[in-house]
């Protein structure tokens, strides 16, 4: 099902824009105006009428926008909220990724963490530990990695991340002169 008749977007930088996200039960409208957003909500809430959308799930979040007019569907408000979860990525109203890579390193510090007898082990290579790293924790760091508006402060607190981890697999104390490129 199209949300409208024409194709929506938002630019994100220069070179880069965000489509229409249709997936499964989630269905986010992009939009430049107010009036086209009310316009697309009522329209989808009267294609779907039979399917009983739930109100408590239904939000709005405005990017770089001074219009505070409610969205309405059914004559009632919709919640204005800095911030969602969609597909398990954050998405707030700077449309910046710094929230969701926060999380995702915290997601990730907790694999790091439940595996900690695997990195204190001495039956286990450091190869195959660090395979193992490879494959619970940054895995687990980088899911919906490429959705991400990266910038060289997201990038560097990813790696500080890895270098840490590596650091504390690898045995190599803090006093220990090795660099992130030899890491």
């Amino acid at each position: 099902m199209s949300t409208s008749e024409g194709k929506h977007e938002i630019q994100w930088t220069f070179r880069m824009q965000l489509n229409d996200l249709d997936f499964t039960d989630d269905l986010p409208l992009l939009s430049h105006m107010q009036q086209q957003m009310q316009e697309e909500t009522t329209s989808i809430a009267a294609a779907l009428e039979s399917r009983n959308i739930h109100k408590g799930k239904s939000k709005i979040l405005r990017y770089n926008t001074a219009c505070t007019n409610p969205i309405t569907r059914n004559g009632e408000d919709l919640e204005d909220v800095k911030t969602f979860t969609y597909l398990g990525s954050i998405i707030d109203e700077q449309g910046g990724s710094d929230a969701d890579v926060k999380a995702r390193i915290g997601k990730a510090r907790v694999a790091y963490l439940l595996l900690n007898n695997m990195w204190n082990s001495k039956q286990l290579s450091t190869n195959n530990k660090v395979r193992i790293f490879n494959t619970n924790v940054k895995t687990v760091l980088l899911c919906g990695a490429e959705t991400w508006r990266t910038t060289k402060a997201i990038i560097q607190k990813i790696q500080v991340f890895i270098n840490s981890c590596l650091r504390k697999i690898l045995q190599i104390r803090w006093l220990d002169t090795i660099s992130n490129n030899v890491l």
